[in-house]
């Protein structure tokens, strides 16, 4: 249970209306508007988020959800063993990803973000987080645990709906796993991790539209840095790509305005191509669906799960026409 009082004691506020709102808190206080968020994860990494937000702000890029600082000069309160941030209560709504000029604008935001993170060094006792070199080591981890998933399903006495769906198509993404793992292997990626690490950037690694807010003035603000690391840019590109992407059927229109966009503010260089092609192709959407399903990360009904599991291989044939269109469009060997 949360006590109020010691947010209100901590922060030195009072709150005078608390509502539960998508995971957060809006509050109401004597000093305006703010957003309470629990925190699922230690104050050290809270620390490298907290340097992360005032990097960011210090190199002109101050859209963002700030932190507080409690009365000690921590960016936190601590209840009961629990972490709690309070920002401010950013008014506006999130972005239209089927909406190709908003998905210009969150590009655009992007290549701005990253400028604004390089030469950041973490605090101290900030914990660093960081993915950097690690991703050929996790595509061939993902795509090893497809087949041990299945050995989850061949020991099942009764094999459900989800079951059948994923033994019918696991070989397909089992195969394109590898692909990528072979794109990636073929690129420079370990080149950029270097540059990456030279040049101390981070990426937000949670980039979609539910934490990319556009408000009333026209101002975009991005929220949610919970999950910010080193790591190379092209991944944040590509995450963002494809949460836009699913959402417009694999539409290459919409895949070239956020290349151009981005590179309106921060020019991809003809290597990162390459690498942002591996992320692409790899088979990230049906890894974690079936990861969440036989290991119980998620709460959801099996229904939904298949849903989920259905809608992912019925986009196949756009997928990889997709692929292929991109792969010609940027001379990707």
């Amino acid at each position: 249970m949360m006590r109020e009082f010691e947010i209100e004691r901590q922060f030195d506020i009072k709150i005078e209306i608390i509502k539960a709102n998508k995971g957060v808190y809006y509050l109401k206080t004597n000093k305006g508007e703010r957003c309470l968020k629990r925190i699922n994860y230690g104050p050290q990494k809270l620390l490298f988020v907290y340097g992360a937000k005032e990097h960011l702000i210090k190199n002109g890029f101050s859209s963002l959800d700030r932190y507080y600082l409690n009365s000690e000069g921590e960016p936190y309160a601590l209840v009961n063993e629990d972490l709690y941030t309070l920002s401010e209560w950013l008014e506006g709504r999130e972005c239209d990803f089927r909406n190709i000029d908003e998905v210009r604008i969150a590009a655009e935001t992007l290549a701005r973000m990253h400028e604004a993170s390089k030469g950041y060094d973490p605090p101290e006792n900030s914990k660093l987080k960081s993915d950097l070199g690690r991703w050929p080591h996790l595509m061939e981890k993902r795509t090893k645990s497809l087949d041990k998933m299945k050995d989850i399903i061949r020991k099942k006495s009764i094999k459900n709906d989800f079951d059948m769906l994923y033994l019918k198509s696991v070989e397909f993404y089992k195969e394109i796993g590898k692909k990528a793992i072979s794109t990636l292997m073929d690129s420079n990626y370990y080149e950029l991790c270097m540059l990456a690490e030279q040049e101390k950037g981070f990426c937000h690694h949670d980039f979609t539209y539910h934490n990319i807010i556009l408000d009333d003035k026209g101002v975009t603000h991005v929220i949610d840095f919970d999950y910010c690391k080193r790591e190379v840019r092209t991944f944040d590109i590509s995450n963002f790509m494809i949460k836009v992407l699913k959402r417009v059927d694999w539409n290459l229109e919409f895949a070239k305005t956020i290349i151009d966009s981005y590179n309106s503010i921060s020019e991809l260089n003809k290597e990162e191509y390459k690498v942002l092609y591996a992320y692409l192709q790899f088979p990230q959407r049906y890894w974690r669906l079936a990861n969440r399903y036989y290991y119980n990360e998620v709460n959801w009904g099996q229904n939904t799960f298949t849903n989920k599991l259905n809608s992912i291989i019925e986009e196949k044939e756009k997928f990889l026409a997709f692929l292929d269109a991109f792969k010609n469009e940027y001379k990707i060997q």
